[in-house]
């Protein structure tokens, strides 16, 4: 049974009125204790498990490929599994290299990666800054347009590009590689979001100070959207090192293959399991140069695609 605090007088009304009965202090929520069973589940079942697992499911098959590149043809084709090769074997890696032209190969795809990230980070940033900054009629469609060339497929466009760079005879050439992948709607896409979230005060104060959109461009948007520009650039020279469709797919002479595409010389210059080695130690320098970079500009790549996501 509830009680009621005494009835005290109003001196205005001369009535008496009742209290209500004080409420107490609040209780703290209970909270698990750190190391409970019931956090330690929590924390293994939506953490630790699912990352061991994906981390497994990236990492396992290129440590195959690094210790089978050092097996013997007689370790890798074989009934019984074994994990660690008898020895680091550097036999595959020379073969791998001097059995087809490596050092041609290793040009083109640096010259079809260097050229083509370059044009591409290039043409992402002047397309991101004119639908911000830039005022012209119809922007919205442009960028309706860039959204869906997003969402296409890239296979969807490989017939048209051949027909259309082997008739201009761009046909086993560098440049017949480079020219269809010129337009990066993914780098223009997160450019634009990113240009967004600047402040217009400072291009306010630029234009002030006499800045045309080519200094205000570069000056002032380019210096303070770095992470987020070199981000896509990450992006695009691994996207160009490890194309492989197109390249096959316009090419057929060794003089013009990049690296990717010349792994298939390899596999074909061996028909039988000696092979197998050989091509594992060839994927390894194909790898090596892209984590090389992965490993310079990896620090940018959560702060560029995080930039401009918490505001206030």
């Amino acid at each position: 049974m509830s009680t009621l605090s005494p009835v005290s007088p109003n001196p205005a009304s001369g009535v008496g009125t009742l209290k209500a009965p004080d409420a107490g202090p609040e209780l703290p929520a209970r909270r698990d204790k750190p190391f409970s069973r019931a956090n330690l589940v929590q924390t293994l079942a939506g953490g630790y498990i699912p990352l061991i697992v994906a981390t497994l499911v990236v990492v396992l098959p290129l440590l195959w490929m690094l210790l089978s590149s050092f097996k013997q043809p007689g370790e890798i084709v074989t009934t019984d599994l074994k994990i660690l090769p008898q020895g680091l074997n550097l036999e595959n890696y020379h073969t791998a290299m001097t059995t087809v032209p490596f050092a041609r190969f290793f040009l083109n795809s640096l010259i079809v990666t260097v050229v083509g990230s370059t044009v591409k980070v290039i043409l992402a940033i002047l397309t991101a800054y004119a639908l911000v900054f830039v005022r012209f009629p119809f922007k919205s469609v442009i960028f309706v347009v860039i959204l869906v060339a997003l969402m296409v497929p890239p296979q969807v466009s490989i017939l048209p590009n051949y027909i259309l760079i082997a008739g201009i005879g761009g046909k086993n050439t560098l440049w017949g590689i480079i020219l269809p992948g010129l337009g990066t709607a993914f780098g223009t896409f997160l450019l634009r979001q990113h240009f967004k979230t600047l402040p217009g005060s400072i291009l306010e104060a630029a234009e002030i100070d006499g800045a045309g959109h080519w200094r205000r461009l570069w000056q002032v948007v380019v210096p303070v959207s770095l992470p987020s520009i070199a981000t896509v650039a990450l992006v695009t020279v691994v996207s160009e090192w490890n194309d492989y469709i197109w390249p096959l797919i316009i090419t057929d002479r060794p003089e013009t293959m990049t690296l990717p595409v010349g792994l298939t010389l390899l596999q074909n210059s061996e028909g039988n399991g000696a092979g197998w080695g050989i091509l594992m130690a060839g994927a390894v320098l194909v790898i090596i140069p892209i984590l090389l970079v992965f490993a310079a500009l990896q620090r940018y790549i959560v702060a560029g695609l995080t930039q401009g996501s918490v505001t206030g």
